[in-house]
């Protein structure tokens, strides 16, 4: 076959899982069906998961420390799906320092300077790296890249993309870690949107409104977003996670994308599935931003995401998501927080000025007094 005749072998890599919650055991479960694995590891600290995970998935070895997972040569590709979100840079850079591919959750990290760090420690040591914004393995978000590509709808002249959250979702989500919508929800959107454009963001202006989610962990209930790009283009992201408790879905999306030559309406809002029972009443299944399993198949995003950083290491090319991108997102949510304080628009790259006052806003979040 052709394989062969490039020389090359059909082989199978070893993986390991760090982080088996929610979005780390869907991974795993992705895994370990695969045929591209030959073995699987998983990592977990709660007892309970662990088994739990464990009796899902049948790995070859399962822990609660990561550092063993480091420690085992064979290893060749990291999913890192931890929590809280300030364990992402260090376990990363473990996992990058011993020559492993890795893919991690989103945020990249929780400063720009540690973010640098694991792209320049990956490039040194020629290794994969992508952060997991599963929204570009949407097929909506993939059909509209490819629809811009071919200039079906002209010179885009604005984005505009409203993303809400089901309160209980968003509690879960807001509980755990002070970070905004903008640098925990519209992320994915800034992401897939500055892709479509193939266009850097210029200045971020930001508003937010408080609700309900201010009590919980000083949260804004949504944010709005407007990011003026190199290109000419105008971006409005808005994001928010304060759906009441009876919304019958986890996540609605709306995207609409206007052009010199057409227009792109985008319904993400999982209102094709439509479910009553006498007990649960209406709900919309299948409607949770990463997808879920069922049974023989997933339905979403990140089950074809997962396996494509290991068809990304087995075929050695590049990740869809380049880390310097995810970098790029990042200085724009943070840019964001700091638009939405200051109640003015903020340049990108962001200048001494914004990045002292980012520091400052970091220093009082972290007080314990406050």
């Amino acid at each position: 076959n052709s394989l062969d005749k490039a020389g090359m072998e059909m082989r199978q890599v070893e993986v390991a899982v760090i982080g088996t919650g929610w979005c780390g055991g869907m991974r795993a479960e992705s895994l370990a069906k695969s045929a591209l694995v030959d073995k699987l590891h998983i990592c977990e600290i709660r007892p309970e998961r662990l088994a739990e995970v464990r009796e899902l998935t049948n790995p070859a070895t399962a822990t609660d420390d990561y550092r063993e997972i480091i420690r085992n040569p064979a290893i060749e590709v990291v999913y890192i799906s931890t929590t809280p979100e300030p364990t992402h840079y260090p376990i990363a850079r473990d996992c990058l320092k011993a020559g492993k591919h890795v893919l991690l959750e989103k945020p990249i990290a929780m400063e720009l300077a540690e973010a640098d760090d694991l792209i320049n420690i990956a490039r040194e040591n020629n290794l994969k790296f992508t952060i997991g914004y599963s929204q570009r393995f949407n097929p909506k978000i993939a059909w509209a890249k490819k629809a811009i590509a071919e200039g079906k709808l002209g010179k885009i002249v604005n984005i505009m993309v409203s993303r809400h959250l089901s309160r209980s979702l968003g509690s879960r989500i807001a509980g755990r870690v002070k970070l905004s919508p903008a640098a925990m929800e519209s992320t994915h959107d800034l992401d897939f949107v500055y892709w479509l454009l193939d266009a850097k963001p210029t200045r971020v202006y930001s508003q937010g409104a408080y609700g309900y989610m201010k009590d919980l962990n000083g949260s804004y209930d949504c944010m709005w977003n407007t990011v003026n790009m190199d290109n000419g283009t105008l971006v409005v992201i808005g994001g928010g996670w304060n759906l009441p408790p009876s919304y019958p879905n986890y996540c609605a999306t709306w995207i609409e994308i206007t052009g010199t030559e057409g227009s792109l309406v985008l319904d993400d809002t999982s209102r094709d599935n439509w479910l009553n029972t006498v007990e649960g009443h209406t709900q919309f299944p299948m409607s949770t931003m990463p997808g879920e399993h069922v049974d023989h198949m997933y339905a979403g995003q990140m089950g074809p995401e997962t396996l494509h950083l290991l068809e990304s290491v087995l075929l050695d090319r590049d990740p869809l998501v380049a880390p310097e991108h995810a970098r790029m997102v990042m200085e724009s949510y943070l840019a964001a927080d700091v638009s939405a304080e200051l109640g003015e628009p903020v340049d990108l790259p962001m200048s001494n000025h914004s990045l002292a006052k980012l520091a400052d806003m970091i220093a009082a979040k972290n007080d314990p007094a406050k």
